[in-house]
């Protein structure tokens, strides 16, 4: 089941979490979202590659991306982007259009 009560499409998967910023952050760009989730995360975090690797566990930005109009490019800066790798992480986007 779900938190919502709704039967879950992955029985048996544990350990998956989200954060959400929509509502802390008003814009349209992916930029001040991915901000904002690194600051609550209190990331970086020297110590993250090896918590991973030891608890076998993955870490990941994962952002879905509104674009029905399809004229915005969802980008992850290099600085972010570089920040997940060296801690053992990745940052995806999920366009809708």
């Amino acid at each position: 089941m779900t938190p919502s009560g709704r039967l879950s499409s992955v029985p048996g998967r544990t350990g998956v979490w989200g954060v959400r910023s929509k509502a802390a952050v008003r814009s349209d760009s992916l930029e001040p979202h991915l901000r904002y989730l690194i600051d609550r995360l209190n990331l970086p975090r020297d110590d993250l590659r090896q918590l991973l690797a030891d608890k076998g566990a993955q870490m990941r930005f994962f952002c879905y991306w509104d674009n029905e109009s399809g004229d915005r490019v969802p980008d992850v800066p290099d600085d972010i982007r570089t920040m997940m790798e060296t801690m053992g992480g990745t940052a995806e986007i999920d366009e809708y259009r």
